[in-house]
């Protein structure tokens, strides 16, 4: 599995890539495998809201209905059409194409609680082995 050093990971499951003009946001290789085949995904529209652990949108499988919990509070720029007509980016390149929002972070995000490469290792290595 790969982890990026280029970002920073949450526990649930994402990923956010600074930018000059913004935070991109996805899912993980992990995320990805954990949910197999996505067949919907909904996520908010340019200049909405979003709030640090709060649900932005959905994944939808054939097993289950999934909560996307924002890693960071801001507004959303753009979210990524492509994933939304064509879900299986997802899990198909969740570090690339499969990307889902990309966001202007609130003034006092300080990105201090988000989880550095080699630790999210660590904690998916943890979940595999406790499953």
């Amino acid at each position: 599995m790969k982890f990026p050093k280029d970002r920073l990971y949450t526990e649930y499951h994402l990923w956010i890539k600074q930018q000059a003009d913004g935070v991109m946001i996805g899912i993980t290789e992990y995320a990805a495998r954990e949910l197999g085949d996505v067949d919907y995904v909904e996520l908010p529209g340019p200049d909405d809201d979003l709030t640090k652990n709060v649900p932005f949108g959905i994944i939808e499988t054939s097993k289950a209905v999934t909560d996307l919990v924002a890693p960071i509070s801001g507004s959303i720029i753009e979210s990524n059409p492509e994933v939304i007509a064509t879900p299986r980016l997802l899990t198909e390149d969740p570090y690339g194409e499969g990307w889902l929002v990309k966001v202007m972070p609130a003034p006092e995000e300080d990105f201090a609680d988000l989880i550095q490469p080699k630790a999210y290792q660590s904690l998916v290595d943890a979940e595999i082995e406790a499953s």
